[in-house]
């Protein structure tokens, strides 16, 4: 953690109740009183919003892996500048819904090298992790069953099919394994409340 604020990130495969569990800690953390920013990948700032727009809809290959690295990476450059830094120098606590463990995963494990042209990216341009990263665990055929019954126009990367949200899985667990220390696994299936509490009481033992 730094020593001006924290940052959070949530990450997990599609449908893993992510997005629910960091808005769930988001709200029990204020009702404590805590300053927080609850914010999201990609996106965040008016400018990430717009690439979000770019990289969440349309065919499968509208976008090479790599070019889908660069825009995921310039996303995140301008989210960091206008939105991390600045809460996390105000003393904020920051709450991610997703950050770069999704970039590694979702572009990394889609061709050779993919993953380490992720790394150098992120090393010359974001040179930031998250102080601890909530990883919802979730079997991949219920994470995608959920995904897809409520999927609106953001479901470019669900219709990949079950096969990649399996390889997902496995590769955020791997991450996890090799990062005890930032990243912990929470079992996601569980009634919602109770994930959540588990999550409020890990987060809070490591909040400053």
């Amino acid at each position: 953690m730094t020593a001006r604020g924290c940052f959070i990130s949530f990450e997990g495969i599609d449908g893993s109740g992510k997005s629910t569990q960091a808005r769930m800690l988001a709200d029990h953390l204020r009702a404590q009183g805590t300053d927080v920013i609850l914010t999201r990948e990609p996106g965040g700032s008016p400018g990430a919003e717009q690439i979000r727009k770019l990289l969440l809809e349309g065919a499968t290959d509208r976008w090479s892996a790599e070019t889908e690295i660069l825009l995921f990476t310039a996303a995140r450059r301008d989210h960091l500048e206008r939105v991390i830094d600045p809460a996390l120098a105000a003393g904020k606590v920051v709450i991610c819904d997703r950050f770069a463990d999704s970039t590694r995963m979702y572009q990394g494990i889609r061709g050779a090298g993919l993953r380490d042209l992720v790394d150098r990216l992120h090393a010359m341009l974001i040179e930031r992790e998250p102080d601890m990263t909530v990883l919802v665990d979730m079997e991949p055929e219920t994470g995608l069953e959920r995904a897809l019954a409520r999927a609106g126009g953001e479901a470019r990367f669900e219709t990949f099919g079950a096969e990649l949200q399996t390889r997902l899985r496995a590769g955020f667990l791997e991450l996890a394994a090799t990062a005890p220390e930032r990243i912990m696994v929470i079992d996601g299936d569980r009634p919602a409340a109770e994930v959540a509490a588990d999550i409020a009481a890990r987060v809070e033992a490591r909040l400053p």
